[in-house]
Order: structure tokens, then C-alpha cells, then sequence
């Protein structure tokens, strides 16, 4: 019984971790990009991976999405819905990155703002880009299977209590 609880809280701490820290990504990532709507759309362009149109309403559309997302891991309200939507998110960006990287572009990820473009004299940093977002795939495939967690809207509606 208190190997089972203490199972329990471990697990709730982790998904508690897991919230924050993607809460914090997703809103950050929606920040730096929901006041720009052009600078978001030219980022998704620099990917040359679907029409103009189409790239455009994705970079308009997907900073709201982010910063829903995050919100809702805030405040751990449909926790499990937003871990797979966040896992849908990652794995569709690691292929975007890992498709620039094997067609050789040259550009920046635009995943915290920017249009997509480097620096002059800067390299990309698609290993790196690509290890951050499985890091953060691993927390969002935690609340996609255990969407429990401390301090969580879901635990109070629920079972009427924080756990």
C-alpha cells in the first residue's frame, strides 16, 4: 500500500514536471510569434515543404495553437488530450527539421520566432534542434500515458481534490 502510494506521487510529481515544462515551452514558443503573423508564416515557408497558401495559414494559425496547448498543461485541464496534441506537434516538427537538414537548406527552425532565415555567418543546428524536441517529446509521451499530476484542474474535477 505505501510502495503503491509513493508510486503514485512520484508519478504525479513527474507529470507535474512534465506540465510546467512544456507549459513553459509552447507559451513561449506562441509569444514570440503571435504578435508577428507574417514572421511566423515566412518561417514555416523557409521549410519549402508545402504550397505558399497553405504555409502561410500554418504560420499564422499555429502560434494560438501553442499557446492553447500550453495553457491547458498551465493549468493541467485535458492534460492527456494535450500531451498527444503536443507529441502530434513535435513529431510533425522533427521531421520538418530533419527534412531541411537532409535537403541541405540552410535555415533557422523559427520554433521561438524568427522567419526562418540564419544569421549571417551561422550555421543551422538541426542535431541540436532535433534532440531538444525528442527531450520534449519524451515529457509529452509522459502525459499522453499518465496524464495524472500534482496540482492539475483534471485531478480536482475529477476526484474532487488535489492529489
Amino acid at each position: 500500500m505505501i510502495a503503491r502510494l509513493a508510486d503514485r506521487q512520484w508519478q504525479d510529481w513527474m507529470g507535474l514536471v512534465s506540465r510546467l515544462v512544456l507549459a513553459f515551452v509552447w507559451i513561449y514558443a506562441a509569444v514570440t510569434k503571435i504578435g508577428r503573423p507574417l514572421t511566423s508564416a515566412r518561417a514555416v515557408q523557409a521549410y519549402d515543404l508545402m504550397p505558399f497558401e497553405m504555409a502561410d495559414a500554418v504560420g499564422q494559425i499555429l502560434p494560438i495553437i501553442e499557446l492553447a496547448v500550453g495553457v491547458l498543461l498551465l493549468v493541467g485541464l485535458f492534460t492527456r488530450f494535450s500531451g498527444l496534441l503536443s507529441s502530434i506537434l513535435l513529431v510533425v516538427f522533427i521531421i520538418g527539421i530533419a527534412s531541411a537538414w537532409a535537403r541541405g537548406l540552410e535555415i533557422d527552425c523559427g520554433c521561438f520566432g524568427g522567419d526562418g532565415s540564419l544569421e549571417a555567418g551561422r550555421e543551422p543546428k538541426y542535431l541540436q534542434e532535433i534532440l531538444r524536441d525528442l527531450v520534449f517529446l519524451g515529457f509529452a509521451g509522459w502525459l499522453s500515458w499518465r496524464p495524472g499530476s500534482a496540482f492539475s484542474l483534471d485531478a480536482r474535477l475529477d476526484r474532487g481534490t488535489t492529489p
